[in-house]
């Protein structure tokens, strides 16, 4: 379990960072995940980001799980003529489930005589582990295709099982009921909302408040489940607004997405629904989303919490970063204190506020010529002369 990350502050004679950094230094990364998040948040932490992990749901044990049993008992009384596996997971789930039960032979029995369809090479992977053999698998992992194929077949008076597995499988069943088949849902696990509410409520302030440079979803339901809880506390038009301008939400595919989408939310996924994948496509957007200046003489790149600064990774405190924000808008124009008051989360209407977070600003980038000082107007960034041109009209 990750706790909310620390942002560390410099001190006035600490050294610059010089190591190798990885592409994820300086950014926040929320994980909503509650299966697999440790593997998720290490990914993201071996490539240097800091994270934050809230789960936004529970699975329910499939053990004891009620509607699973009665699912597995009405395919053993009639028999399925085709089941559909979904998820790797939930397969070898189900039949550890049914041998729970006692029912564990009955059930492989019947499914050696069904027509067996596996959505992707891993669930592949467990109906063979099963000494079972499946008939057949798209290459693309899609449902879509596996959708096509039976609707290809005709599936009109047939009896299709269909293994759930906690997300939405929009349009699959209706249409196959559409066309005439009877499908019987095999619900593996269940999600939940989550026992302690606490973590989860936390994530949600820290994307309201841009503490977060990003929000992973591994599931359809933690979407839901974030967007429902938001909508509780009367939030959801804030956590709309963050993840539409400035939280960037990754989904590792596009069934995940869904409800972030139903809101309006663009996100980004993976070309292949894997973990990896996913931290990948941060490690390319993250990056290439960042401010980028060219100020006295030095590289100056804008991460979330975090400046590199030639390369050197230097950590600067949330006010700090407020400040840097708001100058880097209109880089080389000078920003009146009035404003950069503003721009301080908390700092109510005292000035000298804006003045000791610029002090901790310099002595955190360790270049105070960076930012100058306008007498009696404000600061501003030293842009570099060549550069003033390139960003008059900001």
């Amino acid at each position: 379990m990750y706790e909310e990350p620390q942002r560390p502050e410099q001190q006035p004679n600490q050294q610059p960072d010089r190591t190798e950094h990885g592409p994820l230094a300086g950014f926040t990364v929320g994980v909503t995940a509650a299966r697999r998040a440790d593997e998720l948040g290490a990914l993201l932490q071996r490539r240097g980001a800091a994270v934050l992990h809230a789960p936004a749901l529970r699975i329910v044990p499939l053990a004891d799980d009620s509607e699973l049993l009665a699912a597995t008992k009405q395919l053993l009384d009639q028999a399925p003529d085709i089941v559909v596996a979904t998820t790797a997971i939930g397969f070898r789930g189900w039949i550890e489930a049914a041998d729970g039960w006692g029912l564990g032979e009955q059930l492989l029995s019947v499914l050696r005589g069904v027509e067996l369809l596996a959505r992707g090479p891993k669930v592949k992977g467990a109906v063979r582990a099963q000494g079972l053999t499946e008939e057949w698998s798209p290459s693309s992992e899609s449902m879509a295709e596996v959708l096509d194929r039976l609707l290809d077949e005709g599936v009109d008076g047939r009896r299709i099982a269909v293994q759930l597995h906690g997300e939405p499988l929009p349009g699959f069943v209706e249409s196959l009921r559409a066309a005439g088949a009877e499908v019987v849902g095999v619900p593996v696990y269940r999600w939940m909302a989550p026992e302690d509410i606490g973590p989860l409520d936390r994530l949600l302030d820290a994307t309201i408040s841009r503490g977060l440079d990003a929000l992973t979803f591994t599931s359809a339901p933690a979407a839901a489940s974030l967007l429902g809880r938001a909508d509780e506390r009367g939030l959801l038009p804030e956590l709309l607004a963050a993840l539409n301008h400035d939280v960037l939400p990754a989904c590792v595919g596009p069934v995940t997405a869904l409800p972030l989408q139903a809101r309006g939310v663009d996100t980004v996924q993976p070309e292949r629904f894997r973990l990896g994948p996913l931290v990948q496509v941060l490690c390319k957007e993250l990056p290439s989303r960042a401010r980028t200046l060219p100020i006295a003489g030095h590289r100056v790149e804008i991460r979330g919490h975090a400046v590199l600064v030639d390369d050197a990774l230097r950590p600067v405190p949330p006010a700090g970063m407020s400040l840097l924000r708001a100058l880097s808008r209109r880089p080389g124009w000078v920003v009146a204190r009035a404003e950069l008051l503003r721009a301080l989360p908390g700092a109510g209407k005292d000035e000298h506020a804006v003045e000791t977070a610029m002090a901790r600003l310099r002595t955190a980038l360790g270049t105070p010529k960076l930012i100058q000082t306008v007498v009696k107007r404000g600061y501003r960034l030293a842009l570099d002369p060549a550069a003033d041109s390139k960003y008059a009209d900001v």
